[in-house]
């Protein structure tokens, strides 16, 4: 541990157990997986560099097909059953995608809550995000899958000024408008936006002060 604030982070995401995303259609808005559904997991990467903390986002390559082509992102895949758990996915997508070995270069944090689309339309799936601590002097080396790959300071995501709204055109023609984060002008929306929202939450709580009594 390079950051004494990161001991606290840790203890925020051990202080609850993660939300599994299977459960009944009230809890999820009405919609909810099948048991069978496909897993995925990603990485939520923080690092300290200047004494800020940073977390990695990647823009996904456009691909046909693809339902999250272009789309803003963290490191991670579907489970393959070679990797026995899903921390492994989120590891070994991580260094396939991002050139990042965690198993040499990071410390699990702990787990966020599982979450799966809202939507019919996406494909079922699971998706487990992982929070991970790498040395500051750790970079992507972005694989053909990922377009682009960037640092972005949390304290900018906590900003009021990152919370915006992203408008998604639907092959019917109508518009739908979800909450999303401005990353550098990046636009973070849909899953990834849930994960990072859930994570924002806690590391809020990590770093402020303790109410009096």
């Amino acid at each position: 541990m390079t950051d004494p604030g990161l001991a606290a982070r840790e203890a925020a995401l051990a202080s609850r157990p993660p939300f599994r995303a299977v459960e009944p259609p009230s809890l999820l808005g009405g919609y909810a997986p099948p048991r069978n559904a496909a897993r995925a997991a990603v990485a939520l990467l923080l690092r300290i560099a200047g004494g800020e903390v940073e977390l990695l986002l990647i823009r996904r390559a456009e691909r046909e097909g693809d339902p999250w082509s272009g789309h803003m992102a963290l490191p991670g895949g579907r489970w393959q059953r070679g990797d026995g758990n899903l921390a492994t996915t989120a590891a070994r997508e991580t260094r396939e995608e991002v050139g990042i070995d965690l198993w040499r270069h990071g410390r699990r944090l702990g787990e966020l809550d599982e979450l799966a689309p809202r939507s019919a339309r996406i494909p079922s799936i699971v998706v487990s995000p992982f929070v991970y601590h790498v040395a500051a002097g750790v970079e992507p080396h972005p694989n053909h899958e990922v377009q682009e790959a960037l640092w972005v300071r949390v304290d900018e995501l906590l900003h009021p000024d990152a919370a915006i709204e992203y408008l998604h055109d639907l092959a019917d023609g109508n518009t739908l408008a979800f909450p999303a984060y401005d990353a550098r002008g990046q636009v973070v929306w849909g899953m990834t936006h849930r994960i990072l929202a859930g994570f924002l939450e806690l590391y809020a709580q990590s770093v402020s002060p303790p109410s009096p009594k």
